[in-house]
Parts: C-alpha cells; structure tokens; sequence
C-alpha cells in the first residue's frame, strides 16, 4: 500500500468524537448583539459627531474667522456683563443701539467693543449682538473687520441670522460713510434696514434687519447704502 492509500483509508476512519450539532440560535442572537452594538457604536459616533458639529457651530458663530485673520476676542455667549463696573474690555465702546426686539431674554442690542490684536492692527473695534435686562449685558455674538481698516469706505462685518438659545439673531452689521438708507433685496423685494450712528463716531452707522424678511446673511443680494439727499453711496 502506497502513501496514497494510506491517506485514503484515514479518510475513511470515523472521527474519534463526533461533530457537535450548532446551536443556531445562540449564533443568532449572538450575532444580534453584535448587530445591535454596532448600532449603538455607529449612533453613538454619530452623536459625537453631530455634538462636534455643534461645537464648531458655535466656534465659528461667536470666532468669525474668515481666512487667514482670525476674528477678534469672541464674548461668550453666557456671559452676563453689567454696563457699570465692566472691565476696559468689556465695556461698550459708545451707546448701547437699542433694537426695540423684546425677548425672554431681554432686548436685543448692539455695541461696540475694542478690538486689540497685533495680527489686525487696523481694526480697533468689533460689532457685538447680544440682549439687555435691566443694566445687564448678555454678548451673544461678536464680528468685525478682519481685512484693511474697519472704517475703510463700506459695509463691514456683516453676520447675524443665527439662533441664540430660541432666538433669532437678526442679520446686522455696520457701514463706514455718510450712510441715511440701507437696503437689500431679498427673493425680488426691497427690504430697508434699521439703522442707528455709533456715537463714538458719527460717521459709522450700525445697521439690522426685520428678523423676518431677512432670514439670514445668505440671501442679501445686495446691499446698498444711500446718502441723506437719496444719492446711492455703492455700486
């Protein structure tokens, strides 16, 4: 007998033990458990991943860091500052610009704040949103000029249409000249703006938008300034 058929008659020989049954439905459920972790595992992730989105969210709504200055000294948005007693920081540069929007939280207002960064040495002075109770001061969101001077000729620091809280922010921003109409035009129509002057500088006016008619920065096509006697400031 040959090597080969010694290897035959070894298959042929049964084994010592034979073959367990599978339990099938261990197999299953154990599988359903792996299944249902993975689940967990991939909502978990996603979680994590939407509260990362979030958290750059809100980076980015209080920071506005359009390449490559980075915006200046973002206020946090649960800070509480008293008009009287702040730090030199913290106070508002000028008068508070009252909206007249009244919310849960307060009114919503505008004012500036300085603005000291050595990598912006032309901008000395940023545009903050954010609410008013009583003499307090609730900064929700900061922008200001991140390219030349910040009283260059023109619209500066445009942002707002975000929420805060349950609250919309409105789409706000300032113009640097002789500006005594601002408008837009959203989805056909002519949307004017509020407008009120810094009375740190006259020739700088703080500007905003009906909540409604304008949702968002995004859909401001264009804007426009115009002088007292009708003459339109930009092109």
């Amino acid at each position: 007998m040959n090597d080969l058929d010694d290897f035959r008659a070894a298959l042929r020989q049964p084994p010592d033990e034979p073959f367990a049954e599978p339990d099938l439905a261990k197999i299953m459920a154990d599988g359903t458990r792996i299944r249902r972790r993975r689940r967990v595992l991939t909502s978990a992730a996603g979680v994590a991943a939407a509260a990362a989105v979030v958290l750059v969210v809100v980076f980015a709504v209080q920071l506005r860091q359009p390449a490559p200055a980075p915006v200046a000294q973002p206020p946090s948005p649960a800070s509480v500052t008293p008009t009287t007693g702040a730090t030199p920081a913290e106070r508002p540069i000028g008068d508070v610009v009252g909206t007249g929007i009244h919310t849960r939280r307060g009114e919503i207002v505008f004012f500036a704040r300085a603005v000291e960064l050595p990598e912006l040495p032309d901008t000395h002075f940023g545009l903050v949103a954010g609410f008013r109770s009583g003499q307090a001061l609730q900064s929700v969101l900061m922008t200001n000029e991140v390219r030349g001077s910040d009283r260059s000729f023109g619209f500066h620091a445009t942002d707002g249409g975000e929420l805060s809280g349950d609250e919309v922010i409105p789409v706000f921003g300032y113009f640097a000249g002789p500006a005594a109409r601002i408008t837009t035009t959203v989805h056909g129509q002519t949307v004017e703006a509020s407008t009120a002057k810094w009375t740190e500088d006259p020739n700088v006016v703080i500007f905003w938008f009906d909540r409604a008619a304008v949702p968002n920065s995004a859909v401001l096509t264009p804007l426009i300034a115009y002088d007292a006697a009708g003459k339109r400031l930009t092109k």
